[in-house]
């Protein structure tokens, strides 16, 4: 059996932002679930998703914290349209995926 469904998370400010509550409390009939494959796909082109263990909340700020370094709003990039840091999002999309596939 397959269920399809379009959730939507609420604007973000840049950076790494946990939306495991926000995903679980739209999907409707997850706890009828026994066994599964969950698969996130995020329609966006200059955001990802990202798996990782978040016990300590410096995992966020020094994943962001690699991102900005690694890939800098001031670089003479030619696309600007949405501002500076449109082009560095885009190329971190990129570095990152926009799907998860995870067990259920």
């Amino acid at each position: 059996m397959w269920y399809q469904q379009t959730l939507t998370l609420w604007p973000k400010s840049r950076g790494f932002h946990l939306v495991t509550d926000e995903i679980l409390g739209q999907i409707r009939g997850l706890s009828g679930v026994k066994v599964g494959l969950l698969h996130l796909l995020l329609q966006h082109t200059s955001a990802s998703l990202t798996l990782n263990e978040n016990c300590d909340p410096t995992v966020r700020y020094d994943m962001e914290q690699y991102f900005l370094n690694a890939v800098p709003d001031n670089a003479p990039y030619e696309h600007d349209y949405e501002g500076p840091d449109d082009m560095p999002s885009h190329i971190k999309s990129s570095m990152r995926v926009v799907s998860l596939m995870l067990p259920v």
